[in-house]
């Protein structure tokens, strides 16, 4: 039941907690678009993503004007398109994101994910030929999305991959340098990907899920700053009490905008993602949250201990107010999108060996980070790999999204605009693990994997 200190307070939020709604995401199936005629299954493509989203931006803009919730972005995702390339081997998959690309553009998203590939335990028919096509596709897009899950818990790390992703991603910056080198944070390499999240740029629409749904992703880590800014002498226990709290209320407007988009759309609902994910607004950060804490800045001793508080405490608040969790759910720890991370950054108080140990606790891994441009492609290669052998052996998802910065070195500013940002590079070990990169093959799943 509402009441009007519940109504004040939401309003007071978005007005100046920066409370938002950060994505409605429709997921829609393409396995009945598959076709051994790439132009025929083109057109299915296309005409299936814009036959079910038709309506998504129109009702996403009746949802903000009729509850005064701002939705920041919206978007669509697919099948991993290398399962539809599997059935043309002998195109180039790049005409599939062309299409989606017309279809983003007709339908007026702001991203589109599932140009993907699924490779954890090796590669199948369409998946080398999509992986290999990535760099063009990204250059010759501006909304299209691009993922690869490289390994799990139950299947190890395909090292393989690995190698071939560290390549990609160089080729990526490179084939957009002349983009402020947009390719690669349009790309996002994955352990234990997930067939249900929401969030670009890792977006893709799983296998075992329905035709089409609604997905919601929330934000507000400005929400969960102000409230722990409130008590700056309590105790470690009562600040996970006030997050959980503040959670619940800001997942109950994720409940609340999914369901009704679920009912306007006549499509399932399917999950809310929990995830607090920053923007480059003042206040909007998920450092400054670490930092109201106690810490004196992000990314000095005790900020590992400080997030993974934070993650428990908001899936624990958040799990309360919905019945539809899912996705990646926790704390982004996007570098360029957040002004708090960004200064850290910028300052040398946070680096990319501290960001590797904070991913063991938060909702994904190295996100939106930037590197000089003479990265070479092991390097790349062995910090997907790291990031990946945490997200195995934890159990969790991790996910690396670096961007070399062509021509540019450590110190020197990325501005891409918008969520994006802008990033600083940022320094990286320049010892060289390129003869471990080489002997390829598949790090075998942990111990703990065998639980039938």
């Amino acid at each position: 039941m509402l009441n009007t200190f519940d109504i004040l307070e939401t309003i007071r939020m978005i007005q100046e907690e920066c409370l938002d709604i950060r994505t409605i995401t429709m997921g829609i199936s393409l396995l009945d678009c598959i076709d051994p005629d790439i132009d025929k299954a083109c057109q299915k493509v296309y005409d299936k993503i814009t036959s079910r989203a038709e309506n998504l931006v129109r009702t996403g803009e009746q949802i903000e004007k009729e509850y005064g919730i701002p939705i920041v972005n919206k978007r669509i995702s697919v099948t991993p398109i290398a399962m539809l390339a599997a059935a043309c081997p002998d195109e180039n998959p790049v005409k599939f994101a062309h299409t989606l690309q017309r279809a983003a553009d007709t339908c007026g998203v702001n991203f589109l994910g599932g140009y993907s590939a699924l490779v954890h335990k090796g590669f199948s028919a369409g998946d080398l030929a999509l992986i290999r096509s990535i760099p063009q596709a990204l250059s010759e897009t501006t909304n299209v999305c691009s993922s690869v899950n490289i390994g799990s818990t139950r299947s190890g790390i395909n090292m393989d991959a690995a190698a071939l992703m560290g390549e990609i991603v160089l080729e990526s910056a490179k084939a957009t340098s002349d983009r402020q080198c947009i390719g690669p944070a349009k790309l996002v390499v994955f352990c234990n990907a997930v067939e249900d999240n929401p969030f670009m740029a890792g977006a893709f629409h799983g296998v075992g899920e329905p035709d089409c749904e609604i997905h919601v992703g929330v934000s507000g880590p400005g929400v969960v700053r102000a409230a722990i800014e409130k008590y700056p002498d309590a105790s470690i226990d009562e600040l996970s009490d006030f997050i959980k709290k503040t959670a619940f209320k800001i997942t109950r407007m994720g409940q609340l905008v999914g369901s009704r988009a679920s009912k306007m759309l006549d499509v399932p609902f399917g999950i809310v993602d929990l995830s607090l994910a920053p923007t480059p607004a003042v206040g909007d950060s998920v450092a400054y949250i670490l930092e109201g804490m106690g810490l004196e800045q992000c990314g000095t001793h005790g900020t590992t201990a400080a997030l993974a508080l934070l993650n428990d405490a908001v899936k624990k608040g958040g799990v309360m107010a919905s019945s539809n969790v899912g996705g990646l759910s926790g704390a982004f720890i996007p570098v360029s999108e957040d002004a708090g991370m960004i200064a850290a950054a910028q300052d040398g108080t946070l680096c990319l060996e501290k960001l590797e140990a904070m991913t063991a606790v938060c909702s994904v891994g190295l996100d939106m980070i930037v590197v000089p441009g003479d990265i070479s492609a092991a390097t790349i290669s062995a910090i997907i790999a790291d990031e990946a052998a945490i997200g195995m052996v934890n159990n969790k998802t991790t996910a690396v999204r670096l961007i070399p910065a062509i021509g540019k070195k450590e110190g020197d500013m990325l501005e891409f605009g918008g969520l994006l940002g802008s990033g600083p590079v940022m320094p990286i070990n320049r010892k060289s693990p390129a003869k471990f990169i080489s002997r390829g093959g598949r790090i075998p799943a942990p111990m703990h994997s065998i639980k039938n």
